[in-house]
């Protein structure tokens, strides 16, 4: 090809860039912003509070909010020249660190969640009693405190104000870069979805389990409530899993490509392809972030929306009592 023609491809796919981080990017973040408030409120609700995957859930679409403002404002801003971590390289090292490590809780605890309805449909009793709201509780808690420590090199590995990197605030040097890209391929992206594919399949093993016993005595309703919500929330779930690994397995794939061709000399067309296709797979992680409340409206039955109308209803009286 032309040099004169690769350069005006190469500038063109620059722009196509741009302009998917700013209104995909936007769309992205407003829609994922919303539906996250809304599965916040909508599993507070006194139905799925006290459900152990139902905190995990909840704790899952705070991480989420918190992915989407650090992560994908950034690339909003940056399309239009006005990201102040870009620039300023502590709100850069600040960024990248919530960014990074709420991404990697979102994931683990949508894992964990998966462990939990594997738990909670188990035929052995000793493994029912270990799904509850204090382990989910304690399993909030340390994959907080091990995501934050997993990405605390980020202090130290990112700045702003670079070039020839996907953004101006990144990681500094090849060393930080592999180190970064491998553990978010492997460990937030790789590491959750084989555990969540692994205990969907036990969980379904389990669910064949149970349909072949025969249950001689009479179930009370408030237990067979509890099994309809556990039901319907494991449908949510391994929706939620199945849209994950669509939406994830294309950035590890691209991150592992990025590292492993880092040393090899690269046309300006080939350093556009990678940056535009580096793009529009983080774009969807946020689509991944983003789309739990639209899956659990769809899938989580008569549980989740008597739940969300519950919210609608006490949103309008408070509306009217104004």
């Amino acid at each position: 090809m032309p040099l004169s023609l690769e350069v005006s491809y190469s500038t063109w796919l620059d722009d196509v860039t741009v302009q998917l981080n700013r209104y995909l990017g936007l769309f992205i973040f407003v829609f994922g912003i919303i539906g996250n408030i809304f599965n916040i409120f909508v599993l507070s609700e006194k139905t799925l509070r006290f459900n152990p995957c139902s905190r995990l859930f909840r704790c899952s679409s705070i991480a989420s909010i918190l992915a989407s403002s650090f992560g994908l404002t950034t690339r909003i801003l940056s399309s239009w020249n006005i990201d102040l971590s870009g620039t300023n390289s502590y709100l850069c090292k600040f960024r990248g660190l919530m960014a990074f490590s709420s991404s990697t809780v979102t994931f683990w605890l949508i894992a964990f969640a998966t462990i939990d309805r594997w738990l909670a449909s188990s035929i052995l009793p000793s493994r029912r009693r270990q799904s509850t709201i204090k382990n989910a509780q304690r399993t909030t808690f340390a994959i907080v405190c091990l995501s934050t420590a997993l990405y605390f090199h980020l202090i130290f590995c990112y700045d702003a104000n670079l070039v020839d990197t996907p953004m101006k605030c990144y990681s500094k040097s090849p060393e930080c870069r592999f180190l970064t890209d491998l553990s978010f391929a492997l460990i937030t992206i790789l590491c959750p979805l084989v555990i969540m594919i692994i205990f969907g399949f036990m969980t379904i093993s389990n669910i064949r389990q149970a349909h072949y016993r025969t249950v001689r005595q009479s179930v009370y309703f408030p237990a067979r409530q509890r099994k309809q919500v556990d039901r319907q929330l494991l449908t949510m779930l391994l929706l939620q899993v199945t849209l994950l690994l669509i939406l994830s397995l294309p950035l590890p794939i691209q991150r592992f490509y990025s590292t492993f061709t880092s040393s090899d000399s690269k046309s300006i067309q080939q350093k556009s392809i990678d940056n535009f296709f580096y793009n529009s797979s983080l774009l969807l992680i946020y689509v991944a972030n983003s789309v739990p409340f639209y899956i659990y409206t769809i899938s989580g039955g008569s549980t989740f929306r008597k739940a969300l109308k519950n919210v609608f209803k006490r949103c309008r009286l408070m509306i009217i009592r104004r």
